[in-house]
Order: C-alpha cells, then structure tokens, then sequence
C-alpha cells in the first residue's frame, strides 16, 4: 500500500494494465497553486500574461498547466514558462527574478520566510480556486493486497483515518511524532507543512462526502483533465475501474 497522485494512476491505467487500485480519498482538492507576492500585482491567472513563471522541470503540475490558463481565458503563449531545479523556486520568486513560480500549497510554509525575509508578502493562488477540479493525494494497494488481505487493508484505512484526524487537531504533536521516526526533520516547518495540507482535506467536499470517499461525479471530473492534458478520448478508460470503495467502511466519516 501507498500514496499517490489519483491523476497518476488513471493515467497509467489508461496506458496499460496496472495492478493497483485506490481505495481512499485524501485530497478532495487539487493541491496545485501559483506562488507570488503581493508586490506583484498578480490577482489572477490573467495578470500572467507577459510575465514569467517558474517550475519545477518534472513537476506533475506541468501537465495540467495549458489546460488551467484555457480554462481562464489565458493564451498560454502570453506567459513565459521556465524550468527549473525545485530548490530554486523560493529564492528566485525572492529575489524577483520570476514573477510568479508553479507549487503545491503545502510547501507554500517553505516559500513564506524567504520572501518576507526579502521585505515582500508572499500570496498563493490555488488552482482549485480557478476550475481545477478533482481528487489529489490518495491511498492505493495492490490488487494482489485487496484479494489476500481485506481485513488488513480496512484496519490500515480505519487507523489512518483516526491518524489524520488526530494529526489536525494538534499538528504539533504530530510533527514530534515525524521527527521521532525522521530525527533530521525540523518540527516547526513540519507542522507548518502540515497544516498547510488540511484545507485539501477538510473542506466544503470532504464535509459533504465523508473522509476519504471517491463520489462518481469528482471521479469523473478527475478523469477528464487527465484525459484532455494527455490528448485521450473520455472513453478511453472508465474511472470507476480505478477505485473500489469496498474497504473504507469504518474509515468514511464526516469531518468537522
């Protein structure tokens, strides 16, 4: 069992026949996000137009980045994008070398001190918050796990349900509980890190939903961007092929 990306798995779903199949939600909201300042005057995906953006050079974020600015009426053309190493994110978005960079919001903690440091404000802008739609970070097994062990997998998703919960209520504790397994991690920035992730988690979907459900129709929107971004036909695949609510019983409850 693991973690991924759902866009990652119907992707390689749609390419072949892949083993592993989801079984929970974790994030109900995309986690992708562009990074700025205040100071930059950018309140849009628009006021991107004749500026330049940093990204990661593999991130999956990529992928979905032509299909986010013509969901908003951007000519992709208009915005320069530049590839780079991800250490190099924060500081050049710092330094004002770039306008604006490409992340995930739970790193957004990371980016925060070094622009302030540099005497500007920082501000993210989610993609969810702009059309980007469907399930982000997930719990997969392995479809030789769901057959052999089912009651080991529903106790795993039982216990990390009651993980994740115990972790949003006190983020801190949690961070000493990282840092005893991982003694290199600095708990303040885990913390932080973590925090920044819960509103991919707990939000208006999640509250509706249940912890960790995989609803038809947000599987189906999480099907169709991939299906866009990587030029296939919707009926390439059927996403609901990629999933199995079968073991979460116990585990989906509403949060608070």
């Amino acid at each position: 069992m693991g973690t991924g990306g759902l866009s990652a798995l119907l992707q390689a779903k749609a390419n072949g026949d892949v083993p592993v199949t989801a079984v929970m939600s974790i994030y109900t909201k995309q986690p992708d996000a562009i990074f700025t300042t205040e100071e930059s005057g950018i309140k849009s995906l628009k006021d991107l137009a004749g500026k330049t953006v940093a990204t990661a050079t593999f991130s999956s974020s990529n992928v979905s980045w032509p299909l986010v600015l013509k969901a908003n009426g951007v000519d992709a053309d208009s915005v320069k994008l530049l590839k780079v190493d991800p250490g190099a994110l924060a500081p050049m978005l710092a330094a004002g070398k770039v306008e604006a960079t490409i992340n995930w919001v739970t790193v957004a903690p990371a980016f925060a001190g070094p622009v302030a440091e540099a005497g500007k404000h920082f501000k993210a802008l989610p993609w969810s918050d702009m059309g980007f739609e469907g399930y982000g970070l997930s719990i997969f097994a392995s479809d030789e796990m769901l057959a052999k062990h089912p009651d080991v997998v529903k106790k795993f998703l039982s216990a990390f349900a009651k993980a994740t919960s115990m972790a949003i209520a006190d983020p801190d504790a949690a961070a000493e509980a990282l840092k005893a397994k991982v003694p290199e991690i600095d708990t303040k920035t885990a913390a932080a890190a973590w925090t920044a992730s819960v509103p991919l988690i707990i939000n208006d979907i999640s509250k509706k939903d249940g912890m960790g459900a995989f609803t038809p129709a947000r599987l189906a929107t999480t099907w169709k961007w991939v299906a866009e971004a990587q030029h296939m036909p919707l009926d390439k695949i059927d996403p609901e092929k990629a999933v199995t609510r079968e073991f979460m019983a116990g585990a989906a409850a509403p949060v608070q």
